[in-house]
């Protein structure tokens, strides 16, 4: 299986200890050009002590194109404070450059209905469209997540009317116990704007697992990211993959231990 480099994206959640500057050249220095921006980084700012606009020239001098800020969370409970908070992100992914805003579900154990998931939807398209940035819903399999299903968040979509597309994550794929039975006959692989890769070599019991358990690729990953992805392949897939992994042991890499990490996931893709 040979992958096209240019379709690799580093999420920075790889590169906790890393400034914006020196995740940017690391990037670069892999010969890849896409990232992941997030608003939930240590520091509690997109682009560090950077203005967007510095940012955004940092990008376009290491040739990197910013494809999502992670994250609008929960999109499906759009009141007020998330309105704004949304609108807030969309600023921000229009001014560092972004292409789109990752939305993410309630997770706390509080359902919420399909029909609600329909207006949010509906309600948060027009905010969007003000800002010419797209939209990319990623469904969580935490048992407790208000929208576990990749091909029911691609149906409400369709339901909605509106042109957001899907984030299909592995780790959240292996989460939801359905996810295997209902997904070759019901995903639309041309409605997937963005697939999250990450590794897990825990063995507990899938239910158990948590963020922290996320790591990089390996031959020893349960969540079988690799098959998923050559699965993607024969369907057709031909968007980009980010590796998006979690864990705290991150916290302490060095800049050649998160290259080696990076060099060594995309070679178990490429064979």
């Amino acid at each position: 299986m040979a992958i096209d480099p240019t379709r690799f994206c580093i999420n920075r959640k790889i590169a906790p200890n890393l400034s914006i500057g020196h995740f940017f050249q690391l990037v670069h220095s892999l010969g890849l050009n896409k990232v992941e921006l997030r608003n939930d980084m240590r520091g509690g700012k997109v682009t560090d002590n950077l203005s967007a606009a510095e940012a955004r020239s940092l990008a376009e001098r290491y040739g990197l194109e910013i494809v999502t800020l992670n994250a609008l969370y929960p999109f499906n409970q759009p009141d007020d404070a998330l309105m704004r908070r949304a609108e807030g992100l969309l600023k921000d992914a229009l001014a560092i450059g972004a292409k789109a805003l990752v939305m993410c579900p309630l997770n706390d154990g509080t359902p919420v209905t399909a029909n609600d998931t329909i207006a949010a939807l509906k309600k948060l398209a027009p905010l969007f469209e003000q800002y010419g940035i797209a939209g990319l819903v990623e469904p969580l399999g935490f048992p407790i997540s208000s929208l576990r299903s990749a091909v029911q968040a691609q149906a409400l979509i369709r339901d909605a009317s509106v042109p957001f597309r899907l984030v299909l994550d592995t780790f959240h794929h292996h989460l939801y116990e359905n996810a295997e039975s209902e997904f070759e006959q019901g995903i639309d692989v041309n409605g997937i704007g963005l697939v999250h890769l990450s590794g897990v070599e825990d063995t507990r019991p899938t239910a158990q697992l948590t963020d922290e358990e996320r790591i990089m690729l390996s031959d020893g990953d349960v969540l079988n990211s690799v098959a998923q992805v050559k699965r993607l392949e024969r369907m057709g897939y031909r968007g980009i993959y980010a590796f998006e992994p979690f864990s705290s042991v991150m916290d302490g890499w060095s800049a050649a231990e998160i290259e080696r990490a990076i060099r060594q996931s995309i070679a178990l893709l490429q064979n």
